[in-house]
């Protein structure tokens, strides 16, 4: 896949399992669209919005949690795995929504919270009541430490100034919680626990989801001895440390139950590691996670240097062994992308006036670099809007982790409500919507041919159009300081992609070893961030305008 001439697949060949060559979408259900009017998005809201995600061209949804849950951590709290918390709707409206997706060609993945429960799941409530309790051994509990604190010294992920876990006067011991107290992980050490969450699998799987999300799955297996961190990562939350080989054991097995469906199914795991060596690991041989995400470009700032080191690091680590990699610029945990970008480079000195005339030209070109990299890209719902990051008045912050700017609601046209009914929420939604509701709602860019939401769908159509996009090979090309210049390459087509990390226009020379210099003729322009050039005809002339991105095609020699 990193040769300059590494074939992969052939345009027109059906090459490999689907979510090799799939646009994945992720839905936060709350923030996404709201079918009943009380002002949070649920299941009715996601499936009145279906055709608009077939519209812009993606292959399947990734639907953040949605299971009955107190919602401290708004989902990934789960009180019971395998129903619907009412605020969403029912069991019934998920297999409609379910039928339906499938109907208009999208698959469906569902997120399962492995690593913790709520702590008023029935199975803690039991384990809480009594060291003799029937579910005791569910959960991680120990006694106190020498001087009657914490066992150890691994710290939580939201508060690292608080230990990772919590007494317990009942029973006298402390439980273990890497993420917030109301979130006690589960003892996959004990056979029923894990037995338990096969059958929370089997029970989505059994009703026709295509695949599953597993949340901080590296963290289900521990060291049983519950060593402290090492004095260098003090302070560092344990979460992001865990890296136990007994969990590979423990995925494998996973990954059988999986692969015992029919139809493909697959597993995405979220192996939130400090390193991308560690978590090229969890794809095992083949034989454990079909996907893993990529967190650094969630940090990259837009800088080619930085951008270069990225694709590096993920080729040599994922690709290298054999894996399939992924590329996301926003999820519901980070902020988003072009809230980032900005701040960047604000703090680069970027004058208000030209940080408004370049970021949405930045977020055009991220476009094009996410959409045409090797490997699966995952949308995060509102970024084909070009949307940033709502601003939270003071008293209406609510996640234990501070992410409420990016889970802000979709803007769906320009309405005053913008697409969500008030009936019962005369205040609006559960969050304010983010900036510019106005213009970056999906009714106003649907009917702009030149808006960011249309050169989204433009490139997901080029994608499944010429496969060499998803599946092609992989080789870097010559290019100057601040652009990004690769190839993609099949048996059929040699696509040239270019983006400029800059202000200011750059000259490109013709790629390839074949080509003479100068020579621009044989290439034609797929897609341009800035629209310019595609579909007619003309030739390339070698000019990248400012932070703009393009996709040049032609046909293998």
């Amino acid at each position: 896949m990193d040769g300059a001439d590494g074939v992969d697949g052939a345009d027109g060949a059906d090459d490999g399992p689907w979510w090799k060559r799939a646009v994945f979408y992720q839905i936060y259900p709350r923030s996404f669209a709201d079918g009943d009017g009380d002002g949070t998005g649920d299941l009715g809201g996601i499936r009145a919005h279906l055709a608009d995600l077939a519209w812009l061209g993606v292959d399947a949804l990734w639907i953040s949690p949605f299971y009955p849950s107190p919602m401290v951590d708004f989902g990934y709290d789960v009180s019971d795995y395998c129903s619907v918390d009412p605020l969403f709707g029912t069991i019934e409206e998920f297999d409609a929504l379910v039928d339906e997706a499938h109907r208009l060609g999208l698959r469906v993945v569902v997120d399962w919270v492995p690593n913790h429960t709520s702590d008023r799941h029935p199975w803690f409530v039991d384990a809480a009541s009594g060291r003799g309790s029937r579910h005791r051994d569910w959960y991680v509990w120990r006694d106190p430490g020498p001087l009657g604190g914490p066992p150890n010294n691994w710290v939580s992920a939201f508060d690292p100034s608080a230990p990772a876990w919590t007494y317990d006067r009942t029973t006298g011991q402390w439980y273990l919680h890497l993420f917030t107290p109301s979130q006690p992980d589960l003892n996959w050490d004990e056979p029923r626990v894990v037995a338990a969450m096969h059958d929370v699998l089997r029970f989505w799987l059994d009703r026709g989801v295509d695949g599953i999300r597993a949340d901080v799955v590296h963290c289900i297996g521990k060291d049983p001895a519950l060593p402290d961190d090492p004095p260098e990562v003090a302070g560092v939350p344990h979460a992001v440390l865990n890296d136990e080989a007994v969990t590979h054991d423990r995925l494998r097995s996973i990954r059988r139950l999986v692969d015992a469906y029919p139809g493909d199914r697959m597993m995405v795991g979220e192996v939130y590691l400090l390193s991308t060596e560690a978590v090229a690991t969890y794809y095992g041989e083949g034989d454990e996670l079909h996907l893993a995400f990529n967190f650094p470009p969630l940090l990259a700032p837009w800088w080619e240097p930085s951008w270069r080191r990225c694709v590096e690091d993920t080729m040599d680590a994922v690709a290298g062994r054999g894996a399939w990699p992924t590329w996301v610029l926003s999820n519901h945990d980070n902020p988003r992308h072009r809230t980032r970008y900005d701040s960047n480079a604000a703090r680069h000195g970027e004058d208000a006036a030209t940080r408004a005339r370049r970021s949405e030209a930045r977020a055009r070109a991220a476009a094009v670099l996410l959409l045409t990299l090797p490997g699966t890209p995952f949308l995060y719902q509102g970024e084909e809007l070009g949307l940033t990051d709502a601003t939270i008045p003071p008293g209406r912050e609510l996640d234990p982790g501070g992410r409420d700017g990016c889970r802000a609601p979709i803007p769906w046209d320009a309405t005053p409500d913008h697409g969500w009914p008030r009936a019962s929420a005369p205040d609006g939604p559960w969050l304010p919507f983010p900036p510019e509701p106005g213009t970056r709602n999906h009714a106003t860019q649907r009917a702009d041919p030149g808006s960011l939401l249309h050169l989204y769908r433009r490139i997901i159509a080029l994608r499944r159009q010429v496969a060499t996009l998803s599946t092609g090979g992989f080789a870097w090309a010559e290019s100057p300081p601040g652009v990004l210049a690769f190839h993609r390459r099949s048996r059929e087509n040699d696509c040239f992609v270019l983006v400029n990390f800059t202000g200011e226009a750059a000259t490109v020379a013709p790629a390839g070893d074949d080509d003479p210099a100068g020579n621009w003729a044989s290439w034609k322009v797929g897609v341009a961030s800035h629209g310019e050039g595609e579909g007619e005809g003309a030739p390339y002339d070698g000019t990248l305008a400012p932070d703009g991105a393009v996709v040049l095609l032609r046909p293998r020699p």
